[in-house]
């Protein structure tokens, strides 16, 4: 049996037609957030991410005699001294001045600090205030506490004349 033109044509027109448009036929329409472009879409954040953890926010340290503000700057090679950290940075100032080969290049009475060459080496005097009175202290240009001989024997002459 063989199939007329006149038959066959019209069916292969109708199977194309239903072959190309048949997928909208079939399909639910699009709807929410996903139908928009991925640009247009909300952010969507993780519920976990919308807030800061603070279960741990509000617990205190135990304190050990140890950990006092005198005693942490001491184990930085500092010393302290009686009085108010502007006293402290004053009587600093004099006493640099009158160590011999010190070179005081700048100071910053705000922040607490002389820059200082001594036997050539560059490094930072600084002057903090602690509960005991003033820290001195050394610290090298990366902010580290200046551990060179320089700055040791600088901090130790300091010691003495300041009766730290």
């Amino acid at each position: 049996m063989r199939l007329s033109s006149t038959l066959v044509r019209p069916l292969a027109l109708v199977l194309l037609v239903v072959s190309v448009a048949g997928c909208s036929w079939f399909k639910k329409g699009a709807k929410g957030d996903y139908a928009l472009a991925p640009e247009a879409r909300p952010l969507e954040v993780p519920p976990d991410l919308n807030l800061p953890n603070t279960s741990g926010a509000m617990q205190i340290p135990a304190a050990s005699p140890a950990t006092t503000a005198t005693a942490a700057p001491a184990a930085a090679g500092g010393f302290t001294v009686a009085g108010t950290r502007d006293e402290a940075f004053t009587r600093v100032g004099e006493a640099l001045a009158g160590v011999d080969g010190v070179t005081i290049a700048s100071r910053a009475q705000l922040l607490g600090t002389y820059d200082v060459s001594y036997e050539g080496a560059s490094f930072l005097v600084r002057v903090s205030g602690v509960e005991a009175g003033a820290y001195v202290t050394a610290v090298d240009p990366r902010g580290l506490p200046a551990t060179s001989p320089a700055a040791t024997k600088l901090l130790a002459a300091l010691k003495a004349k300041l009766g730290g």
